[in-house]
């Protein structure tokens, strides 16, 4: 059953149009008010600004009341803005100016009363108001990422074609730690590469991780992983580690590393890519993969398979 929408009570209706009248002499003022407040300025458009000022605002509150399933998000602002002046200065410096500020206050004062019966709905556009907000700032922050993920993926595809194994190792080394400072994985200062291996750390859901990188012709072999592993055991117990081989891993470096205590998690060329475009969250890998170690004892899950279960 559809909810009905909560109306705002006509006694509140007509303490608007008062108050609102009532707090700006010059419809200049008080057109720049309202234009600043409703969500759609071109309403103003729509009223005969020729006409009397209480005729303007009756208008207007009465459009907004009439369609409440649409306006009531404006009547509400316009409602909770009123009754935030308390400054009514401007209007004593024109003519009798002191009993216009007089009448304006009172009438703030009556809307302020009116206005405690509804404090559901003020405080439901509130929370929306919030949502929207950090949906918007969410929306901001996917953009940035991809902005930036485009980025980075431009400059490892140059990296592809690259002979100098030297610079080639200098470019990844910013890669990897682009990639990591953009998923906020905090990756360590202490990079440092020799050759076209790179060494370094990062921190990911609290855990303190070693990472280790080759970009070299052949499968990085099982002494590779051996050395990794000694380097792990001599950290604390709950450091864990990160190999990354662009061109992947030998088969018996992998069921060696798979059995006992798995203190690494492998990845290759084709998980930097499937992160960089857009094929998968560099935190959700991380995370499959830590989980698939841990439940099957396999540290070399590969994208293509986390990508066909979901």
């Amino acid at each position: 059953m559809e909810q009905v929408k909560k109306l705002i009570a006509r006694a509140a209706i007509n303490a608007l149009t008062e108050a609102l009248t009532n707090i700006y002499w010059y419809k200049a003022e008080l057109r720049s008010f309202i234009m600043n407040t409703i969500s759609d300025p071109s309403i103003l458009t729509k009223l005969n600004w020729e006409d009397y000022k209480r005729n303007i605002v009756s208008t207007l509150v009465n459009f907004l009341a009439r369609h409440q399933d649409t306006y009531q998000n404006d009547l509400l602002k316009l409602m909770s803005e009123v009754c935030k002046i308390n400054d009514f200065s401007h209007l004593e410096r024109v003519d009798d100016g002191k009993e216009k500020a007089k009448i304006a206050k009172k009438s703030v004062e009556a809307l302020r009363q009116q206005i405690k019966g509804h404090q559901d709905l003020i405080e439901q556009q509130k929370q929306q108001e919030e949502r929207r907000a950090r949906a918007y700032e969410k929306s901001l922050q996917v953009t940035g990422v991809q902005e930036r993920l485009d980025e980075i993926k431009l400059e490892f595809y140059k990296l592809v074609g690259s002979t100098n194994p030297q610079a080639r190792g200098f470019q990844l080394e910013k890669i990897i730690k682009d990639l990591f400072s953009l998923f906020d994985l905090d990756p360590k200062a202490s990079f440092r590469i020799t050759g076209e291996q790179i060494d370094g750390g990062f921190t990911f859901e609290n855990v303190d991780f070693l990472f280790e990188g080759k970009w070299q012709q052949d499968l990085v072999s099982i002494q590779d992983l051996d050395a990794f592993s000694g380097k792990l055991t001599r950290k604390l117990d709950n450091t864990l580690g990160l190999f990354l081989s662009i061109n992947g891993f030998s088969e018996d470096a992998v069921k060696a590393h798979s059995t006992g205590r798995r203190l690494m998690i492998l990845m290759e060329g084709s998980d930097i890519m499937g992160v960089l475009e857009g094929r998968i969250d560099l935190l959700q890998l991380l995370l499959r993969k830590r989980r698939h170690a841990s439940q099957t004892g396999n540290i070399y899950l590969k994208l293509h398979e986390i990508i066909t279960r979901g």
